[in-house]
């Protein structure tokens, strides 16, 4: 017994340091999107882009980092590139839904906002933007996923605790500055010149397509599992952009709200995203049963997700603060920013157990990969269910 919670105990504690870095690296992220609040002002839809896009960074990563760790528990992972090995097979159905879910953000993004009433650019501007900033964003947070994996493995360090964590925090600092880049150089093109320059990028993610679709069964698995699941979710991370959007005024005058955005957004997701994994994990193993009534050993799971909110939430907000302050925007005060944040965090941490656990043992019932579904259910989830508990908190405090 006594092994049996010092390993937990260790385990607790690697999770808490994966994520009191991650913190501290996503504020970095927050200030950047502070920093080129103008741009989100100037560009019309860029705030809507946002949420959704950083959600698939998380989402693609976390499935292929939780895939990855089960095959470590399950002894198929080897830590090499064979052509029908794990690490392969799973990067090759990555990049496939990385271009499949930018490619369809930038067709929901304009469609969302026109059903909601808030004005966007050219659709075909959009998706230009979307796959451009989604391939670079997505390319580098797949490399850096397969980068933990190959050193969990030679190190010996359980996956599930470090691996959500990283890729969402790296999802957060690449995505917003690629966004911020890929907008501008979008509409700097003359507009006859768009059109040609859609053509040619659309061709070219066409053929990396055909090349990964082509490697193996394993990878239509993942995708045929997998992307009936990210669309309807891209709808969700879309409303959340719709929702920030709408209150971006207020975000931008207040400019400590707006770095809290992706700190938020993106702690919520990396503590969701470590429960979906240890519970995945769990069930694979044996050592979870998906019975409808979670077991003590996952009600243990949902009470380190309520101490991790409530170590890293007030950590969040006091370092959006502090950001705030060094770059001179507005805040609200240290206890009303502690207050916002770790309120809106309790909200949707309560509703994320729920989610995770149902998810999880549905899709494991039904003899589909848990691993496919948690996270991208999650972040999803996080990114709407944490855009409206954000704001709403928001609104309640600051009259």
């Amino acid at each position: 017994m006594a092994v049996g919670a010092g390993r937990e105990r260790r385990l607790f504690l690697t999770g808490l340091a994966a994520l009191v870095f991650s913190t501290i690296a996503a504020v970095l992220a927050g200030s950047y999107l502070s920093s080129v609040s103008d741009l989100l002002i100037l560009i019309p839809g860029l705030m809507v882009l946002v949420p959704p896009t950083i959600n698939m960074r998380g989402s693609i990563s976390g499935v292929l980092a939780s895939r990855i760790s089960s095959s470590m528990h399950l002894g198929e992972f080897t830590g090499g590139f064979e052509g029908d090995g794990v690490l392969l097979q799973n990067l090759h159905a990555s990049l496939l839904l990385t271009i499949a879910t930018s490619v369809a953000l930038g067709l929901i993004a304009p469609a969302v906002s026109a059903l909601i009433g808030i004005p966007v650019i050219a659709a075909a501007d959009l998706v230009l933007i979307s796959v451009l900033a989604g391939l670079v964003s997505g390319l580098i947070v797949m490399g850096f996923t397969v980068l933990i994996a190959v050193l969990s493995y030679r190190r010996s360090v359980d996956m599930d605790m470090i691996a959500a964590p990283a890729v969402t925090t790296l999802g957060d600092l690449v995505t917003i500055p690629a966004l911020a880049l890929a907008a501008p150089l979008v509409l700097s093109v003359p507009e006859g010149g768009r059109g040609l320059l859609l053509i040619a990028v659309l061709l070219g993610v066409a053929l990396l397509s055909l090349h990964s679709w082509r490697r193996g069964e394993r990878v239509h698995e993942v995708v045929g599992e997998v992307l009936p699941l990210l669309i309807p979710l891209l709808i969700l991370g879309t409303f959340a952009g719709v929702t920030y959007s709408a209150g971006l005024e207020r975000l931008v005058t207040t400019g400590a709200l707006l770095i809290l955005i992706p700190p938020f957004a993106g702690i919520c997701g990396s503590i969701g995203g470590i429960l979906c994994s240890r519970i995945g994990t769990g069930m694979h193993l044996g050592v979870i049963d998906p019975e409808p009534v979670p077991s003590r050993a996952v009600g243990i799971q949902f009470a380190w997700t309520y101490l991790y909110t409530l170590i890293l939430l007030p950590l969040m907000a006091t370092c959006a603060h502090i950001a705030a302050l060094l770059m001179g925007v507005s805040s609200p005060g240290l206890l009303t920013m502690v207050t916002i944040a770790t309120l809106a965090g309790a909200i949707v941490m309560t509703l994320v157990n729920g989610i995770a656990y149902l998810t999880a043992m549905i899709s494991f019932r039904y003899g589909y990969d848990p691993d496919n579904f948690g996270i991208p259910v999650i972040t999803s989830s996080i990114d709407l269910l944490g855009a409206v508990a954000l704001m709403s908190v928001i609104s309640l405090f600051l009259i």
